[in-house]
């Protein structure tokens, strides 16, 4: 099949264009650059930032082209953080970003699409694992524009289009030392990072009503959910699609604690830990209810944490 991906020099979507080439999809790669690293991705890399007006014109050239029979769209922000203090811009990049690449699709007949989504559009829950019916209630502007992006795909049913998206949990690891997450925006990294400065990592919240005290997450191995994009590529060419959207992750919760105990063993460092206080917007347990993914795609994450921790240290060492 031949794919086109959008941020596809990214750490997640890198990792997805390598199991699709090795899979034998012939793909193209659409990046700005402005965080994904060409080294990362074996194809050719067509430089266009999607977010732009001129974005539409330069995409419909690329489609034009290739003829595309599908698109798997990774390209955003996604700090949450920075999306608090820079909203507008966060609804410019994913919401603008998106609309351009819906748009070009829309012209050039393109009409499936995996769409990058996260388990941000659930906000803080009432219940340890939501499935994908529970309530939509984000609470930042990053978890804003993945669920309206969501809304996005649905209401281009509209011309046509075929489209699922995937909510991630915490995705971590690496399939080889070229893939590895650079930037730090989760734990994982964050720990390995401070580690590495010679900093020691740090627990935010000990006193929540988890096993340890410390807030438990779902970690889902990079590779396990570059597998999920390609599942989702073959469930879009089936006649039809009883759902859209889909959770991917273990089923599995680990606490901040256990993540940096295994960090321990993969290091081989013995180092001391910070506590510090809550953060706001802390959910003591989030961790995915992988029924549907299961089910229908047949998806099993492979991976545990500890083979996540080892190969995240590994490829950062």
């Amino acid at each position: 099949m031949k794919l086109l991906i959008t941020g596809g020099a990214g750490y997640i979507g890198a990792h997805v264009a390598s199991l699709a080439k090795r899979s034998g999809h012939e793909i193209i790669v659409v990046d700005d650059l402005s965080t994904g690293l060409a080294d990362r991705v074996d194809c050719e890399i067509v430089n266009i930032d999607i977010a732009t007006d001129e974005s539409v014109s330069a995409l419909s050239r690329l489609m034009k082209k290739h003829r595309f029979e599908a698109v798997i769209h990774f390209a955003a922000k996604k700090q949450v953080g920075q999306s608090v203090e820079l909203p507008e811009h966060y609804y410019q990049q994913n919401i603008g970003g998106l609309a351009n690449l819906l748009l070009a699709m829309r012209a050039n007949k393109v009409h499936k699409l995996v769409f990058s989504s996260s388990a941000a559009t659930y906000g803080i829950p009432e219940i340890d694992y939501p499935n994908e019916d529970y309530p939509a209630a984000p609470i930042n502007p990053y978890g804003e524009t993945k669920l309206i992006g969501e809304w996005m795909v649905k209401n281009a049913s509209v011309w046509g289009l075929k489209g699922v998206n995937l909510r991630y949990f915490n995705v971590a690891g690496c399939e080889a030392p070229e893939l590895a997450d650079t930037a730090e925006f989760n734990l994982i990294p964050i720990a390995i990072g401070m580690l590495k400065r010679g900093e020691k990592p740090k627990v935010f919240g000990t006193d929540y009503p988890t096993k340890d005290g410390s807030c438990v997450r779902d970690y889902v191995h990079v590779g396990d959910l570059a597998a999920a994009h390609l599942m989702a590529v073959d469930y879009l060419a089936a006649e039809r699609q009883e759902f859209k959207t889909f959770n991917v992750g273990t089923g599995t919760g680990a606490s901040v604690f256990e993540v940096l105990a295994e960090i321990k063993k993969a290091s081989s460092i013995d180092f001391e830990i910070e506590i510090a206080s809550r953060r706001a917007g802390d959910p003591p347990k989030l961790v995915a209810d992988t029924s549907r993914i299961e089910k229908i795609l047949g998806f099993k994450a492979n991976h545990g944490l500890e083979e996540i921790v080892r190969s995240a240290w590994s490829a950062a060492s």
